[in-house]
């Protein structure tokens, strides 16, 4: 369980897909911790924000203005949680489930510690 009032993570996937939209890969990677892990069917294995700005680079180019994330379930407690969450683009052709742990950093602010992109297609 939370202490306090648990985190919303729709506002913050939220701002995940304003960044998408607006094809701002540096906003999208902001939303990851310092040294966290990105593993996708779309892309090599990503380790650290660097490496996670340039996959998102590639990925938003020109911006994707019917870019979707929905959580779907959340849990956790103190300064760790998950959440499941849905992700579609392009019309729907591209689809999925992300799973995603998030972390309380230092300055209060939560991000993305380690994530996992699963394709419907």
């Amino acid at each position: 369980m939370f202490m306090g009032v648990p985190p919303d993570f729709q506002v913050l996937m939220d701002r995940m897909t304003v960044a998408y939209r607006a094809g701002d890969a540096s906003a999208c990677a902001d939303m990851f911790t310092m040294d966290a892990q990105l593993y996708s069917p779309y892309a090599p294995p990503a380790v650290g924000r660097g490496a996670i700005e340039a996959i998102h680079r590639e990925w938003t180019d020109g911006g994707v203005p019917d870019k979707e994330l929905k959580v779907v379930q959340t849990g956790g407690s103190n300064d760790f949680a998950w959440t499941l969450s849905s992700y579609s683009e392009d019309g729907g052709k591209v689809r999925g489930t992300s799973l995603a742990v998030w972390q309380r950093e230092v300055d209060g602010n939560w991000r993305i510690r380690l994530c996992s992109l699963n394709s419907d297609d």
